[in-house]
């Protein structure tokens, strides 16, 4: 239900789909780049065990943080009511 009482149109809810769709995207490309980042070099080079470990439970540790504030942040920002265009302007036919 929309705020006014009334049913979504289909409009809304396809904007709805498509913005959790790129939600869900952008967080899985964000948290591979950076699990790609801290633990490729213990993926790629013969480190210390240490050294190692500490790169992959980073990773492992950053990766799903990363994918969940980056969804909820995109959803969050999806559903506050854009600003006018013009301070004291409510709406574009002022």
């Amino acid at each position: 239900m929309t705020g006014h009482g009334g049913r979504r149109s289909q409009a809304e809810r396809d904007a709805i789909t498509v913005e959790i769709g790129y939600a869900l995207c952008s967080a899985a490309f964000a948290a591979a780049v950076v699990f790609g980042a801290v633990a490729g070099p213990a993926l790629l080079f013969a480190l210390p065990d240490t050294l190692e470990t500490v790169l992959l439970r980073t990773g492992l540790v950053l990766a799903p943080v990363l994918f969940a504030v980056r969804t909820v942040g995109v959803l969050v920002r999806f559903r506050r009511p854009a600003q006018p265009s013009q301070p004291g302007r409510t709406n574009p036919d002022s």
